[in-house]
């Protein structure tokens, strides 16, 4: 299975700026922020489609999420997730001593994960909280 290599960033995206109620309408939220856009020669690379699940793997976790094509391109090697539960699952929450994680420049490897299931946001919580009561 093919692994590409890429650099990572998050960020709110213009529906997450203009709206406060996309949360409470789980579904719709899920499909708007449990994606990774690519650019076309990246989909191309891994061999898939816009659609598909892939996995994203970076030093602080890992997370599977639907692939989606960009509409900002060019820009090989760089890929977006929307803010959100899926985001912070592959985002240190070290701050460098400034108060915020770093949302930009993660670097990540993505893999096409045809089998996997996305998981909603309150199981990805939910997992994330027993995994900090375990520590």
């Amino acid at each position: 299975m093919d692994t590409l290599k890429v650099i990572l960033i998050t960020g709110r995206t213009i529906s997450q700026g203009t709206t406060r109620e996309g949360k409470k309408k789980l579904r719709e939220y899920l499909e708007s922020t449990a994606i990774c856009e690519f650019d076309p020669e990246d989909l191309g690379k891994l061999g898939i489609k816009e659609g598909e699940i892939v996995r994203i793997k970076t030093n602080d976790g890992t997370v599977v999420v639907r692939a989606k094509l960009s509409t900002q391109t060019p820009h090989p090697g760089i890929v977006f997730i929307p803010l959100g539960p899926w985001a912070n699952e592959v985002i240190g929450s070290d701050t460098d001593s400034i108060g915020m994680p770093s949302f930009k420049s993660t670097p990540a490897e993505i893999e096409a994960a045809p089998h996997e299931t996305i998981l909603d946001a309150l199981t990805l919580i939910r997992g994330r909280q027993a995994t900090c009561q375990k520590s």
